[in-house]
């Protein structure tokens, strides 16, 4: 077993790290800009992203790779720097918080699989296989397949990291709530992602973005009846608002790390923070959890 694994399977609630692209926002990144692309451009913001998060308390920070696959880097005409960026993502995470686990942050392609889309199963298992092997070469502890609403999607980037490389595996989705209870866009239940998950060989399992903490805590219990594998949640600061032409995230950190014992109690191994929380709303959280 890795010492990531061994970590997270101790019994100990560990800390993950918070949003990245609402980090690089506050230190340059212009709207619609290549978050990746400041691997190479603004080396010192994003590994002062990795060292505000492991001073704030994290016990593992991400790397600036969410959109690093061929599909995503394509649209800004970056398509053949996948193994580059990537690369550079681990290391300057790896710089910048030196001591804590890496681990290789992958989002979805945004491509839909056949017969909804035109992308063939193949040629997505190609793309995560070549972003697995850049985070890999950068020395990432294990990789974090996230923000997922499609089962095959992530099943593909599961198999992906799991066929070339031997490290850990954490695979999430991200949920809706409505009329029927929670799923995610492509129809899954926190329950069946679990399962699903569990099957397809994620050593851990878990949910981020898209709700508030309050409903976190709900789909985290959802999914800890369906698995025994250990679950990870990286929870929003809110539902975002838009106040004077500015996206605003109304939970403070007191307030979520208020829930925080709840959101463990529901079944919560790992928890960190997503979208609008920062390195404040990480060391609320340390706090509330160690005291």
């Amino acid at each position: 077993m890795s010492k990531l694994l061994e970590r997270i399977s101790s019994g100990a609630t560990l800390i993950s790290d918070g949003a990245t692209g609402t980090y690089l926002q506050d230190h340059g990144l212009e709207p619609g800009g290549c978050p990746e692309h400041f691997n190479v451009t603004h080396p010192e913001v994003v590994e002062g992203l990795a060292g505000a998060y492991a001073a704030a308390g994290s016990d593992m920070v991400e790397t600036n790779s969410f959109g690093g696959s061929r599909y995503m880097l394509k649209k800004y005409g970056f398509e053949d720097q996948v193994a580059a960026y990537n690369r550079l993502a681990a290391e300057r995470a790896r710089a910048g918080a030196a001591g804590k686990f890496v681990l290789g942050s992958i989002g979805p392609t945004g491509e839909f699989l056949e017969p909804s889309g035109t992308a063939t199963e193949a040629e997505m298992y190609d793309a995560f296989v070549e972003q697995v092997r850049g985070l890999a070469a950068g020395g990432g502890d294990g990789f974090c397949i996230e923000t997922m609403s499609d089962i095959g999607e992530t099943v593909l980037a599961i198999r992906a990291a799991k066929d070339v490389t031997d490290l850990p595996v954490i695979a999430t989705m991200t949920f809706d709530l409505g009329k029927r209870g929670y799923f995610t866009m492509m129809g899954v239940t926190p329950g069946d992602a679990a399962r699903q998950l569990d099957e397809a060989g994620a050593d851990v399992v878990g949910s981020n973005c898209g709700i508030a903490i309050e409903q976190m805590i709900e789909i985290i219990a959802a999914m800890r009846s369906a698995t025994e594998k250990p679950i990870l949640t990286h929870v929003n600061a809110g539902i975002p608002t838009i106040v004077k032409g500015e996206i605003v995230y109304p939970d403070t950190p007191e307030h979520m790390a208020s829930l925080m014992g709840d959101l463990v109690s529901a079944g919560a191994d790992v928890v960190g923070g997503c979208c609008g929380s920062g390195p404040d709303h990480i060391r609320a959280f340390v706090k509330a959890i160690r005291g």
